[in-house]
């Protein structure tokens, strides 16, 4: 008897108190809500998450570029008017294989070389490319070119203040066709253009850059 007493007591002070007896759970439109917000946070957060990865990437994929290209200068040395003739894909993918920068996938002709700085980083989106280049009116093979497509604004103009460096010629192609922001194979040269390498830069992973190299 005395147990049913305490039990209709405590009833009675919860029930004083304002207090349930039972705990009520999430209603339908209240989960709806915060999984609502929580999908808007996710939609505004992940590019602002992606373009901060890319950015500081930036440095470290123009640094791995900076290598190959003085290594490549060094091997070629005195090759004659048309050292880089035969440079290709190949040339570049067995450079950048033990890359912890960039990512190099297959072989050969038909290796693909990511930067990782937008694009899928395969069916020749988001990749790096290398081809022969002729000059100032020099021989075809004199010169190369570096080209990275599928680029994310990201990487502007950051990418491009970096490798204008050492290029003799830097090219963006973005809002429009390509445009030189940087051209010094003839006198009075280009100077490198920051202003208007940001210009040239489109939202999204649509950039191309192209570097020319002697």
């Amino acid at each position: 008897m005395r147990w049913v007493m305490s039990i209709r007591n405590i009833s009675m002070r919860k029930a004083f108190l304002g207090w349930p007896d039972k705990q009520r759970g999430f209603s339908l439109i209240e989960i709806s809500m915060v999984t609502a917000i929580m999908m808007l946070i996710a939609i505004i957060g992940i590019p602002a998450i992606q373009a901060y990865v890319i950015e500081n990437k930036v440095p470290r994929v123009a640094e791995e570029l900076q290598r190959f290209v003085a290594r490549l200068k060094s091997h070629t040395h005195g090759f004659g008017a048309s050292p880089y003739a035969g440079v290709n894909g190949t040339t570049l993918a067995n450079a950048m294989r033990s890359s912890t920068v960039v990512s190099v996938s297959g072989s050969g002709a038909g290796a693909s070389i990511a930067h990782g700085l937008g694009g899928k980083g395969a069916a020749g989106q988001g990749v790096i490319t290398i081809a022969p280049q002729s000059l100032g009116g020099s021989a075809h093979g004199a010169a190369f070119s570096i080209t990275l497509n599928h680029v994310n604004h990201a990487a502007c103009p950051g990418l491009a203040s970096i490798l204008q460096r050492i290029a003799d010629i830097v090219t963006i192609a973005g809002k429009s066709g390509p445009v030189m922001v940087k051209d010094m194979s003839h006198e009075p040269g280009q100077p490198f253009d920051a202003m208007l390498a940001d210009e040239q830069c489109v939202s999204g992973d649509r950039n191309t850059f192209s570097f020319t190299f002697r």
